[in-house]
């Protein structure tokens, strides 16, 4: 049996997101998406891997538990692109798109992802970080995969699961789910502890 089959809390994830979704069932546990709309916005003094974490922290802080079902478990999630200092979010329309990956193109950047898991009574936060590096793109490379696959809501303007990934990414270190939006590893771990 799944270890994972049987978990003791109704868990709620707190994501639109189909990939969070695709990878957090592949763990075997149940769960259902309820999602609270949350500015992602942080404060300026905050770098790479606090930003994840307090946005996480933001969408799991948006739920009255009064109002949850008893023995509810939130967990939310937000990934950041992180390349020489600056933090690269999800592009508004096509042009940043392109923008976005020509600073990409020929770099090495860090993907952090902030978890949050949170109960009534306690909350558990924290981040993993992947190291991605593309090889040089070519404009029609970038041009023609921003108008394919649309990548608008993606951080950094690309999906590694994608066309861009298999031809674009020469090397990673760290946990591929992690880049996905989703460290699975850790996350499993976590859910494992808290039984």
């Amino acid at each position: 049996m799944n270890p994972l089959g049987n978990y003791p809390y109704h868990i709620i994830l707190a994501s639109q997101s189909p990939r969070r979704q695709m990878l957090l069932a592949e763990t075997g546990v149940k769960f259902e998406v309820r999602v609270i709309p949350t500015a992602e916005t942080y404060p300026d003094s905050l770098g790479r891997d606090e930003i994840a974490i307090y946005i996480a922290g933001k969408k799991a802080d948006a739920f009255d538990f009064d109002e949850l079902p008893e023995n509810t478990l939130i967990i939310t999630a937000d990934t950041i692109v992180w390349l020489n200092g600056e933090s690269i979010g999800k592009p508004a329309d096509a042009a940043e798109a392109v923008a976005m990956l020509h600073k990409l193109s020929g770099n090495t950047h860090i993907v952090s992802t902030g978890v949050c898991l949170k109960t009534a009574d306690k909350m558990k936060s924290f981040y993993v970080n992947t190291a991605v590096s593309f090889r040089k793109l070519t404009k029609k490379e970038i041009s023609f995969y921003v108008e394919k696959y649309k990548p608008y809501d993606k951080a950094g303007a690309y999906g590694i699961q994608e066309w861009i990934g298999y031809v674009g990414v020469e090397h990673i270190e760290g946990s591929y789910t992690n880049v996905i939006g989703l460290p699975v590893q850790r996350v499993y771990l976590e859910l494992i502890n808290l039984i």
